[in-house]
This record gives structure tokens, sequence and C-alpha cells, in this order.
């Protein structure tokens, strides 16, 4: 279970959020191997005091449509693997939304299986 977390500016359009989230959720199921109906996303709009970034980091310049994008998710996954995602993530927002490619920060936050109740208060995947 991916828990994906979106941060971004409240002078963004009002659907940016759920646009990015879907694209995330399709990244994830054809490069990632995420399961279908395995969707559970947190999409939060900020003031622009609230996301604190530098103006430029690691050479990248960032502008105030910065988006963060962290993903909580079982371990296992390929270093390949994270590539191909950050960049397809990467490339299906500034294609199909116009986001900056500069303006895309992702982490993965990766968890052993025993981490995780889906409710119940049990341990589904123990």
């Amino acid at each position: 279970m991916p828990l994906v977390r979106i941060d971004l500016s409240e002078e963004a359009a009002e659907t940016l959020g759920q646009d990015i989230g879907e694209l995330v959720y399709q990244a994830m199921v054809d490069v990632i191997n995420v399961p279908r109906d395995d969707k559970f996303q947190i999409i939060t709009w900020h003031g622009w005091h609230q996301l604190v970034h530098p103006e430029k980091y690691l050479g990248i310049e960032y502008s105030p449509g910065i988006v963060f994008i962290q993903i909580t998710l079982n371990q296992g996954r390929s270093v390949e693997m994270k590539k191909a995602f950050y960049r397809r993530v990467a490339d299906d927002l500034h294609s199909k939304l116009g986001v900056r490619l500069q303006d895309i920060v992702i982490n993965l936050v990766e968890v052993p299986k025993e981490n995780w109740s889906f409710g119940n208060g049990e341990m589904q995947y123990a």
C-alpha cells in the first residue's frame, strides 16, 4: 500500500492536485508494480509561507509552483525501477499538466510490510 502525499501551492489550479495524483497512481501501477485499486492519497494545498524550499539546490532552480510528492511504500524496489518511476512521473506531470520539471520533488520512504494496517486494527501483511 503506497500512501501518497502531494503538497502544492494554493495558487495552483483547483484540479491540479487530483490530476497529479492520478498520474502518480498510474506510474506506480505501470512502473513499480503497485496493484490496481491500491490508491491512498492525501493532497494538500499550502500558502506560500508553508512550502519552504531554497531558490536553488544541486543546480536546480525552483519556482513558487514547486510540487512535493512523498510516497511511503513497501521495501524492495530496485534503483533502476525507482529511476524509471521518477522519470515517468516528471515527464507525465510536465507533458500533461505543464508542471516545470525543476519543480517536481519526489521522495520515497520505504518501510517493512509489517508497518501497515489497512483497518480493523490488524496487520494484514504479516
